[in-house]
């Protein structure tokens, strides 16, 4: 989750478009938690709707750029993705356009427990059974399994990105994984509950470099340095390998890329200091 947006014409437009949606799928407010996206793109809510309790999730985009991946990704998990991959079952969906805006309201069935954190970095190490941590690897390696076309990291960006980001390695950067696989493409500490593990948030999912998800989960978590090191004793099978080791720097190189916009800038020196320790392996 994300903070509130400063700018007071997108938090009006975004809440007009979730009082919307609850009138479009006969749904009602259940109570004033706001669950906001990044810079706003997002913003969801409890409900009482045709299913009970629920969540219901507005996703903005301008119209020339609605569909496509990030648009049909929880649908496309819905079908695909098979239940052994703890998340919150996707009921309802509905678009609609106003003008230059594109809207699509999706309704899940409501999860009791929270986020692990109020947003993706980590900042105090949370309190996960070994329970926990054993759905978290089943989930992961059912995930890895799942035919899709998606594509949640392309080579090319591999190819121009890495040698980029990686520079201050001063040694050549090999761009081409040892392995792919199927991925959440977006686990970090936001998008996981607890104490019972449910995973949010399917809208980027698709192949990656093998060892991707573990890798990003495990760069949220950098600045807890206990948690990190959780995250690869307990993902030690996704991480420790040569492609484990390949993830890391593409999830270091995207996390580099996005600090250039201003995000997540507190994990830049960890970040550049794991790269290095990765480097010479």
């Amino acid at each position: 989750m994300f903070s509130e947006p400063d700018d007071p014409v997108t938090v009006d437009r975004m809440r007009a478009a979730l009082a919307r949606a609850c009138a479009a799928l006969e749904a009602v407010s259940g109570g004033t938690r706001e669950a906001w996206g990044w810079r706003g793109r997002t913003l969801g809510g409890p409900v009482i709707g045709p299913y009970g309790r629920g969540w219901l999730r507005v996703v903005h985009s301008p119209v020339e750029k609605a569909g496509g991946k990030l648009w049909t990704g929880p649908e496309e998990a819905e079908w695909l993705v098979g239940r052994q991959v703890p998340r919150p079952r996707l009921h309802l969906v509905r678009e609609w356009a106003e003008g230059e805006d594109a809207y699509r309201a999706e309704l899940y069935e409501f999860v009791g427990d929270g986020a692990v954190s109020a947003g993706p970095v980590l900042s105090e190490a949370p309190r996960l059974t070994a329970t926990w941590w054993s759905g978290l690897r089943t989930a992961l390696g059912c995930l890895s399994t799942v035919r899709t076309e998606r594509m949640a990291v392309r080579q090319a960006y591999l190819d121009r990105a890495m040698p980029k980001y990686l520079a201050f390695l001063g040694e050549p950067v090999h761009t081409v994984p040892p392995a792919w696989s199927t991925a959440h493409g977006d686990l970090h500490w936001a998008n996981l509950t607890g104490p019972g593990l449910s995973i949010l948030d399917w809208e980027g999912w698709g192949v990656a470099p093998a060892g991707y998800d573990a890798a990003l989960l495990h760069a949220y978590s950098l600045a807890v340095p206990e948690v990190s090191e959780r995250v690869r004793t307990e993902l030690s099978a996704a991480l420790s390998s040569d492609a484990g080791r390949f993830a890391e720097l593409v999830v270091i190189t995207e996390l580099l890329q996005s600090a250039e916009r201003g995000d997540n800038l507190e994990l830049v020196p960890a970040l550049r200091q794991r790269a290095e320790e990765v480097g010479r392996g």
